[in-house]
């Protein structure tokens, strides 16, 4: 803070008590100087406190990595409505391929002087990734949630659904079943969520004696096209049901085993994970995973509103128990 009012201070020509007194917002300084010092704060880089962003204030960023999944609408609705019950305007912000960056829109989404940004699946959940315009962030002191399992060393508040009860729950329901050679069809490799779902089926399949050598997984691209050439390695090396890190996954595995003239679930068994919307109209309809996305949308905001009302937040991880979802596309093996 004392940094910041001698720079402040220093930019404009006038005392840092006189700067003290803008950010404040106490009286006694000519609207011309009180100008001056919300304008050097910007081009210094310093964010204005909520009081003096004016509309632009009650402004909130929500960055999504795609609205084509049909998780990611359902969550922005979510939050959407949770933001406004607390007076705040989200921002949509949506990455497509050779579109605007997360980057870009961090920069874009300073502009405008949000009073936070919430982050659902962005890079911060690829180990891999570019983080900077996270840790820029942070330098700025702005509010920040992350939703879905972010690097540790960013330090933001966490909301995240738990991998490893997912997982657990999805094997537990295939092995019920009969099924002893069980796949498991991840996301990239550098995906901490599919990190840790990866981490518990290895865990649990060892405590149970399932074989599950490292053919048996696979990662992807979270698409129906990445879920389709997926499964088709894992049904060519005689998996007979499969786990998917998605629903999206899961309706690529639906299709390349149909195509293989395979049936579901008679010949493969599929679960996936988030249990978006149109689950229970696919065929057939998916045994998944459900997300408790209201829940955790909620829990967002109300992280978010706190750090925005200056109320510390620590930067730990809130974890979201899911429920498994049985529908028509698990069922016992054929030959057992």
């Amino acid at each position: 803070m004392t940094k910041r009012l001698a720079e402040v201070a220093q930019k404009v020509g006038v005392s840092e008590a006189t700067v003290s007194r803008v950010l404040n917002g106490r009286p006694g300084v000519s609207d011309a100087t009180r100008e001056a010092v919300l304008t050097a704060l910007d081009v210094l880089g310093y964010e204005r406190p909520t009081q003096l962003r004016g509309d632009r204030g009650r402004l909130v960023g929500l960055v999504l990595p795609e609205l084509q999944n049909p998780i990611f609408p359902a969550f922005a609705e979510v939050v959407g409505d949770a933001l406004a019950q607390k007076g705040f305007t989200p921002v949509l912000c949506t990455r497509t391929a050779g579109g605007v960056t997360e980057q870009e829109y961090v920069d874009l989404l300073l502009e405008q002087h949000v009073s936070g940004v919430m982050f659902a699946s962005g890079l911060f959940s690829q180990a891999d990734a570019e983080h900077s315009h996270y840790e820029r962030l942070a330098a700025r002191r702005l509010p920040v949630v992350l939703v879905n399992a972010g690097i540790e060393r960013l330090r933001f508040p966490r909301v995240s659904c738990d991998d490893g009860v997912a997982v657990a729950q999805a094997l537990g329901h295939l092995r019920s079943l009969g099924h002893e050679r069980i796949g498991l069809l991840l996301g990239s490799a550098d995906h901490i969520p599919s990190q840790r779902k990866l981490a518990e089926f290895r865990q649990r399949a060892t405590e149970i004696e399932l074989k599950h050598p490292p053919e048996f997984i696979q990662n992807a691209m979270f698409s129906v096209e990445g879920g389709q050439a997926a499964a088709n390695k894992l049904i060519d090396r005689g998996v007979t049901g499969i786990i998917c890190a998605s629903d999206v996954l899961a309706l690529g595995a639906v299709r390349a085993a149909r195509r293989r003239r395979l049936r579901v679930p008679e010949d493969l068994s599929v679960v996936g994970y988030d249990d978006s919307a149109f689950m229970t109209c696919t065929d057939p309809p998916l045994t998944t995973v459900r997300q408790p996305i209201e829940a955790m949308g909620r829990a967002a905001v109300e992280l978010l509103a706190n750090q925005i009302r200056g109320i510390s937040v620590a930067p730990d991880e809130l974890l979201f128990e899911p429920e498994l979802v049985v529908r028509a596309s698990t069922a016992r093996p054929s030959q057992a």
